[in-house]
């Protein structure tokens, strides 16, 4: 079953919605795909939603042989409105108000102006998630007078677009007095802070500015000044690159919202038709992704994510879930949970694990295909061309605690598990796990979730740090009573001794309870008084697992009196 294809399937939204795009737009040799925002900040996960809804739908297409060009703007020529929180140098920023954002400087110091900064941030990390769209920088296409014939047509056509704005205004909000759909920075002092005067019904257009007073008039044709408002800029846009699909966040899409009056615009002053859409939803976070995210003004983004969640496990949380609906992205133990469910996910679309029913199958084979950072030829979702190690991020987590942290050591383990040792061309997927796991246990887990062994000898190492937890005098068995001693001891030299000889972990755990009964003890009971006896608490991971994953000297080193 895991070999069918799913070529030309529509068991996917981004399926649905290339068919749509396909059925709306014409069956065309080549589509345009757009997304875009404005570097005024930290680009927050919210953000990336689009960027990868956009990402999903342009494989779509691709899947059905057509070329995409996948373009993303950098609206990097709007103003600079506010300082964000999280910002540093907070006061030198604030003398770059109402500055094109391209022209504030970098704060860090590191790129050639904040907006570059935060471009740089994005475009350095999508390829690690599979996206690679062709970079738009609108200040530089405003600067060399790309639009000028757009700037102008919206001129002569002001009229009309005062009339398709006021179409969605009440009467309180509709446009008073004399408008123009075009702003100016002033060339002398930078600002925003202008006011349009003439224009002479081609390419010359006068205005002065009322911070410094400057007055001129620029030629269309040369001027870096002139830009269009938000509202005819977008559906401006949408015809010079002659766009097909872009999605649009649920605040842009709402009754009266900029896309309504922009598929006005498009098509009544620029003679093209909007292009195909859907709204996408809001994201929420649910638990601390880290020790920096406590800091004011901190923003989740995309590097947040990708120290948590796996880059396929990043694609998964997005391509699993309908743009419409809003969902969580979780820093807490759903984080288990939800590399449980990307697994449940693989298992079925390798054929491991029986599908409910065949559209159950291609729908998560489908979800599979789209969480893969490569693509096959032609830039389609293809499967991975190597199978994927099996191990659960419970239990990798587990294994990195008993190995102190080492990630080396924690992978050498695995050859005693049931699936097998890993082959050579799993063991990347496997350290790319194993770094998430270990980032999220020492940043973001809960403290009841983290451990740390005994030391042989008796020192209690604390779960977080260094230092004993209590006192080694008597081992792991200070804490515990006579009848609870004597049971951790008829465990350890009835089934620790033998621990190599249990083929999985039922037989073991049937073993341990075994000991319960021998020893006229609650497994319960057992259980808290081995917890305390290897890791100081009176819970932790799966008993029987858990001893079978511990090196055989190493237990009975901890559990010797």
């Amino acid at each position: 079953m895991a070999g069918k294809s799913n070529r030309n399937s529509t068991v996917h939204w981004a399926d649905e919605t290339a068919e749509k795009i396909i059925r709306e737009q014409g069956d065309k040799a080549s589509y345009t795909c757009a997304s875009g925002i404005t570097p005024s900040g930290t680009v927050h996960i919210g953000n990336f939603r689009e960027i990868i809804s956009t990402d999903l739908v342009v494989r779509a297409l691709r899947d059905r042989d057509k070329t995409v060009r996948f373009i993303y703007s950098w609206d990097d020529y709007d103003v600079f409105r506010k300082v964000p929180a999280n910002m540093p140098g907070r006061e030198e920023l604030e003398k770059y108000l109402r500055f094109p954002i391209t022209m504030v400087p970098d704060p860090w110091g590191r790129d050639s102006s904040y907006a570059r900064h935060h471009e740089v941030d994005v475009e350095s990390v999508l390829p690690l998630v599979g996206i690679r769209p062709e970079f738009l920088y609108q200040a530089e296409r405003y600067r060399t007078s790309q639009y000028a014939g757009g700037i102008r047509r919206a001129l002569e056509h002001r009229e009309t677009l005062k009339n398709i704005l006021d179409r969605f205004r009440d009467e309180d909000h509709k446009i008073q007095g004399e408008w123009w759909p075009v702003g100016v920075f002033c060339s002398a002092c930078h600002t925003d802070d202008t006011e349009v005067e003439d224009w002479d019904g081609e390419w010359g257009l006068s205005y002065h500015c009322g911070s410094c007073g400057h007055r001129e008039t620029v030629d269309l044709r040369s001027a870096k000044e002139v830009k269009l408002g938000w509202r005819v800029d977008w559906p401006m846009r949408w015809e010079y690159e002659k766009v097909d699909f872009e999605p649009a966040g649920k605040d842009h899409h709402s009754q009266g919202g900029s896309f309504d009056t922009a598929r006005h615009v498009c098509k009544e002053v620029y003679g093209w038709d909007a292009p195909v859409t859907f709204r996408y939803d809001f994201i929420g976070i649910k638990g601390n992704p880290g020790k920096m995210s406590s800091s004011k003004g901190k923003v989740v983004d995309l590097p947040d994510l990708l120290k948590v969640y796996t880059p396929e496990l990043v694609r998964y949380l997005f391509a699993g879930t309908r743009p419409n609906t809003e969902f969580t992205i979780s820093f807490d133990l759903d984080v288990i949970k939800i590399y449980e469910d990307y697994d449940k996910t693989e298992r079925i679309a390798w054929g491991d694990e029986k599908a409910r029913d065949e559209e159950a199958f291609m729908r998560e084979k489908r979800i599979y295909e789209f969480s893969q950072v490569l693509t096959g030829p032609g830039g389609k979702p293809v499967m991975p061309p190597v199978k994927p190690y099996y191990i659960p991020f419970r239990h990798l987590c587990n294994l990195i605690q008993i190995a102190d942290g080492d990630i080396d050591k924690a992978i050498a383990v695995l050859s005693r598990g049931n699936s097998g040792e890993p082959g050579p061309e799993q063991i990347p997927g496997i350290r790319a796990r194993a770094l998430c796991a270990k980032y999220w246990i020492d940043e973001c887990a809960p403290e009841e979730f983290r451990f740390k062994l005994r030391q042989p000898g008796g020192e209690a190492m604390s779960p977080g740090g260094n230092e004993p937890e209590s006192g080694s005098a008597e081992g792991g068995y200070g804490l515990l009573s006579p009848e609870e001693r004597a049971a951790v001891r008829c465990l350890r030299d009835t089934v620790v001794a033998r621990i190599e000889t249990y083929t999985g972990d039922k037989d073991c755990a049937e073993a341990i309870y075994k000991v319960a009964e021998n020893c006229h003890l609650d497994g319960k009971a057992l259980f808290r008084a081995a917890y305390q006896a290897l890791i100081g608490k009176d819970q932790g991971p799966r008993l029987a697992n858990f001893l079978r994953s511990i090196d055989k000297d190493r237990l009975l080193g901890i559990l010797a009196e």
